[in-house]
């Protein structure tokens, strides 16, 4: 949040302000510091409308400052996995999908989490 400390610029005015006493100042706006290669916004689309959205975040980018990039990811929406490991762990079982995540299913730990005793 940037805030800034109105003060009067006219004469007369050292009578009607304090200077920085006590200086914090009203809202003014909103900034984000990012580094440079940090993603600004990240969407996942079906695989037809990629085009769509390339053109969509082309025409977005000309309201950011310096240059951006485009990148078209090799994971599976928002995991660790990419399409083709996904597509063939799940057709095994071995991923299970958690909300808009996925993690591989644990081989270890308490019996009744094991898929094979659980009839």
């Amino acid at each position: 949040m940037i805030r800034i400390n109105k003060m009067l610029s006219c004469a007369g005015a050292d009578r009607l302000q304090q200077g920085m006493r006590g200086a914090w100042g009203k809202s003014y706006g909103k900034v984000c510091r990012v580094s440079i290669g940090d993603p600004l916004i990240s969407v996942r689309v079906k695989a037809q409308n990629v085009p769509v959205a390339q053109l969509a975040f082309k025409k977005a980018s000309r309201k950011f400052p310096g240059r951006q990039k485009i990148f078209i990811s090799r994971k599976w929406g928002f995991t660790q996995f990419t399409r083709e490991k996904f597509q063939g762990e799940m057709a095994k079982g071995k991923v299970e999908v958690v909300g808009l995540y996925a993690r591989e299913k644990v081989s270890k730990g308490p019996l009744d989490r094991l898929k094979i005793f659980q009839n």
